[in-house]
């Protein structure tokens, strides 16, 4: 009786919702053909990836976003557990206010809630990697990895945002030799990342060929680190130098790049692992971009999570489990046209 008065109220959603479900012709994602004759329903919401040395049940990554206030302590331990639940890897925000002040510590103290079997990196500006250098400092880089049992470092590659940030440091050298030098000096992983400009061909060449665990996009079209520090600034400099602010590259592009270099550099490419990362909106972007690039890859988002983050954990945890979903539903069945 049940099962009748389900069909039948669901009859009725169909008749009344009939006007308002239909999808337009120039509304059509054109970058999948569809399948749906191929596959039964999956049977578990995974899509597994080995990543970094680590299983992950889903090839999705939390980007770097926050740290050193209180507010920031309750995202990182809600993005955390969401990993722990869903088996993603997470890079945390700026571990720059742990340096500073040990008071922080907490905020970052992430490891005891994700759990040994995933990835978790914390990150530095590349300013800061370089006055570490010139300051015989390094052995605090170590301990800030050891003490929060990190399995390594995120470099940010981040030149303009710091010119263009009011309280900015001054980047001495080209940043491509202060992270050979760093590569050189440390025993821990490292990943490469730019902050919300993604990076240009020559740029991704180099990283490419350096020991580094991954390179990480940032790339153009989600949060501007270098607009966001113009937002801050006083309005005659904000008004005067916007125009940074909109150079960059897409993902899209930058993928289309990193496919070119490896046909281009073979055996000399020692980095074969990517982050896509920067204006991926939703799961399918994701799933295109994981599938159009020749790279070992999963993809990361940060204001997405950061927004459920924010409110209640069931709210993240349902917002994760819909992402697992629709990731799965994609992979069972769509096929990228240009791949077939």
């Amino acid at each position: 009786m049940k099962k009748e008065s389900q069909l039948i109220d669901r009859k009725k959603d169909h008749i009344d919702l009939a006007f308002d479900s239909r999808v337009s012709q120039n509304e059509i994602d054109n970058r999948f053909s569809y399948e749906p004759a191929l596959s039964a329903h999956p049977d578990i919401a995974e899509y597994p990836i080995t990543f970094l040395g680590k299983n992950l049940r889903l090839p999705l990554w939390v980007s770097s976003m926050t740290g050193g206030t209180e507010k920031g302590r309750k995202i990182n331990e809600n993005l955390a557990r969401a990993c722990a639940d869903f088996g993603l890897g997470m890079g945390l925000g700026s571990c720059r206010p742990v340096l500073k002040d040990p008071v922080h510590f907490q905020d970052f103290n992430v490891r005891p809630i994700i759990g040994f079997d995933l990835p978790l990196y914390g990150n530095l500006g590349i300013a800061q990697i370089e006055q570490m250098l010139h300051g015989d400092e390094l052995h605090r880089v170590c301990e800030l990895v050891e003490s929060l049992q990190l399995d390594g470092l995120i470099v940010h590659l981040n030149p303009l945002q710091e010119a263009l940030q009011p309280e900015g440091d001054q980047i001495m050298v080209p940043p491509l030799e202060t992270l050979e030098a760093f590569l050189g000096s440390v025993d821990f992983p490292v990943i490469a990342k730019e902050v919300g400009q993604g990076m240009g061909p020559t740029t991704l060449r180099s990283l490419f060929q350096l020991p580094l665990a991954a390179v990480s996009f940032g790339a153009s079209g989600g949060t501007n680190f270098a607009l966001l520090e113009l937002l801050r600034a006083q309005p005659i400099m904000r008004t005067a130098l916007k125009p940074l602010a909109h150079v960059g590259h897409t993902a899209v592009e930058m993928v289309e790049m990193v496919n070119s270099i490896i046909l281009e550099l073979g055996e000399k490419m020692l980095c074969k692992e990517v982050i896509i990362s920067g204006g991926i909106v939703d799961f399918l972007d994701g799933y295109y971009l994981i599938n159009k690039l020749n790279l070992n890859s999963i993809y990361g988002q940060a204001s997405s999570f950061l927004k459920y983050a924010l409110e209640d954990y069931q709210s993240l945890h349902d917002y994760v489990s819909y992402q697992a979903k629709g990731l799965v539903l994609a992979k069972a069945y769509l096929t990228l046209k240009e791949k077939r």
